[in-house]
């Protein structure tokens, strides 16, 4: 009762293709790949260090006798 056979699954593909389009279907692919490709190209991006560490490492205090600390608030 729970699984289908191939039969099944053929008359489904066949529905869809009937009610989308092969056109439609195949710009879906396309879309769908293009976003898998750059989800992939940002994951190998984010191993780089990150804009704003990379900001703070070029900046330079005015003043040499400038101590650059984070300020927490007591909560």
């Amino acid at each position: 009762m729970g699984s289908f056979s191939i039969w099944h699954w053929l008359i489904v593909l066949v529905i869809v293709v009937l009610v989308f389009g092969t056109k439609k279907l195949g710009n879906i692919g396309k879309d769908l790949g293009s976003a898998v490709k750059g989800f992939k190209d940002g994951m190998k991006d984010g191993s780089a260090e990150p804009p704003a560490q990379q900001l703070a490492n070029t900046q330079k205090p005015a003043d040499p006798n400038t101590v650059d600390v984070d300020a927490k608030t007591k909560s």
